[in-house]
């Protein structure tokens, strides 16, 4: 049994102009110990999904199931999210600095978390543990930083002080949600070097929510590529980058700077994604896609697998060599 396994989630959310369809029919699995990447372009439905999963995503419409480690999340009692998160999932907000309350100490932050879980923690006790996990995630001077303020730290450090508070209860799960997004390449390079240790010490499964494919191709076991709410493509990580198969897949990574490319024009996906109101029918992105032809505009393809492999899906309805043959 997988430790995170999620079936057929759908969430919406009613507003004045309609019903926003931000995910639909989402279906993984995360084993322990492995890292899973949830790729798309802006308003794909990823943050909202992992959001739904750990019961932050109040006022929406939910159904589907998400089983952690056996439990049942959706639709779960309060009492029971709360003991979860925190404490069996941690997660990683994408911007530090408006997840981290200004008006008090990193170290008394985590120190909160620390004794809501373990109420019998004495706070000189929990401050060593803090100052233990600034120095784990490689802030210098931990013992005093532990006591400094968010503003008082850079953005890079802001992501470390998130990841260490995340990591406090040593949890199973890590959501780490655009980790490395605003901040420069060297300390991005940095913040996935101090989660690829934490997994390999603790075993830690993650779920990496970003749009870098370059992380992904770095950090990932296996890829989840969303669009309009939709999963267009699963496969291992080297399967995703080497034998992809669905055309948005195909157009995200033709959209990639490569060595050599100086002075050249990068290849866009043509067009926007659609309205999450009233999604029309056939497939998402049949009007951005170069292979389109009249079936793709009135069904929607099912997640099916390609070339026989059961770890490989894809929401096409191209044959399974298509893609691949045209773009060689």
């Amino acid at each position: 049994m997988a430790l995170l396994e999620v079936r057929d989630l759908r969430v919406s959310f009613p507003t004045p102009d309609g019903t926003v369809e931000a995910v639909r029919g989402l279906s993984f699995d995360v084993d322990r110990g492995t890292t899973l990447a949830i790729v798309g372009e802006s308003g794909s439905g990823k943050s909202v999904a992992t959001q739904t999963i750990t019961g932050l995503t109040g006022g929406a419409r939910i159904s589907g199931s998400a089983r952690f480690d056996g439990t049942e999340l959706i639709g779960a009692h309060p009492d029971v999210l709360r003991r979860v998160r925190g404490a069996q999932i941690g997660m990683i907000f994408q911007d530090p600095l408006s997840s981290l309350h200004p008006y008090y100490t990193v170290g008394w932050q985590i120190v909160e978390m620390i004794r809501a879980h373990h109420r019998d923690t004495p706070k000189s006790a929990a401050y060593r543990r803090a100052a233990e996990l600034l120095s784990l995630v490689g802030i210098p001077r931990a013992s005093s930083r532990v006591h400094d303020y968010p503003h008082q730290f850079s953005g890079g450090m802001r992501q470390r002080v998130m990841i260490a508070m995340a990591m406090a209860l040593d949890p199973t799960l890590l959501i780490a949600d655009e980790p490395t997004t605003a901040l420069d390449v060297t300390v991005q390079a940095q913040v996935l070097e101090v989660m690829a240790r934490l997994q390999q010490e603790f075993g830690t499964a993650i779920v990496l929510i970003t749009h870098d494919l370059g992380v992904v191709a770095e950090m990932s076991d296996e890829v989840v590529v969303m669009y309009a709410g939709s999963v267009m493509e699963r496969a291992p990580r080297r399967t995703l980058f080497y034998r992809n198969h669905h055309p948005y897949t195909e157009g995200l990574l033709a959209s990639l700077p490569t060595v050599g490319d100086a002075g050249e024009r990068l290849t866009p996906i043509a067009g926007a994604p659609p309205s999450l109101i009233g999604i029309p029918a056939g497939c998402p992105f049949a009007p951005r896609c170069r292979y389109v032809f009249d079936r793709c505009r009135t069904m929607t393809p099912p997640l099916d697998v390609v070339r026989d492999d059961p770890g490989h899906r894809s929401a096409c309805w191209l044959p399974d060599d298509f893609p691949r043959a045209v773009a060689s």
